[in-house]
């Protein structure tokens, strides 16, 4: 009921999946060391407090739930965000408690490129540059991306590859859907 839906529940029958990925857990990072220097500070300013402080304590002891409670939710929202590329276009969906979902058609994608930190090579993440005809899309520019080049390959080739092979390839794919028992739409 509260869980939000899975990204593939938002594809067509005639769509096939080619990429589900979250961003890297490097993402996570800098709210990592940012709630560990919070909960470190919170626990040496309530070691230094006089024993009659208890007020004090309190509200700094509230603080470091929030903190702590922040964080979750950073960490929910990391786990349930998703990156969809299918034969047919881009997805990102993401939100806890609201779900919103940013799609781009694959076929207005004129330039793709990715770049790879120092950091992101050592971590094994990079950033994503989608540029598209016309106006700036909502998927313009995907951060901490895992594998960034397998995922440049795959999408160069849904844009630029040849759609006679892909074809053939999503006819096999129909077919075992098929002989594995999937319902597949018309």
């Amino acid at each position: 009921m509260f869980a939000p839906r899975d990204p593939d529940e938002y594809l067509l029958g005639t769509e096939r999946r080619v990429i589900r990925v979250r961003r890297h857990w490097s993402s996570l990072l800098w709210d990592i060391l940012e709630a560990a220097a919070l909960l470190a500070g919170a626990m040496m300013i309530s070691y230094l407090l006089p024993d009659n402080a208890g007020i004090v304590q309190n509200v700094l002891w509230y603080a470091a739930l929030f903190v702590l409670l922040r964080l979750a939710y950073f960490v929910m929202e990391w786990w349930v965000e998703r990156i969809v590329v299918t034969d047919k276009r881009f997805m990102i969906s993401s939100g806890v408690f609201e779900t919103k979902v940013a799609m781009m058609p694959i076929t207005k994608v004129t330039d793709l490129t990715y770049e790879r930190t120092v950091l992101g090579r050592m971590f094994g993440y990079g950033t994503l540059v989608v540029e598209s005809a016309g106006q700036i899309q909502a998927l313009n520019r995907i951060e901490f991306l895992p594998n960034p080049e397998q995922v440049y390959d795959a999408i160069s080739e849904l844009t630029f590859g040849d759609k006679k092979a892909q074809a053939d390839r999503f006819s096999m794919i129909k077919a075992q859907r098929v002989a594995r028992g999937k319902k597949m739409v018309p």
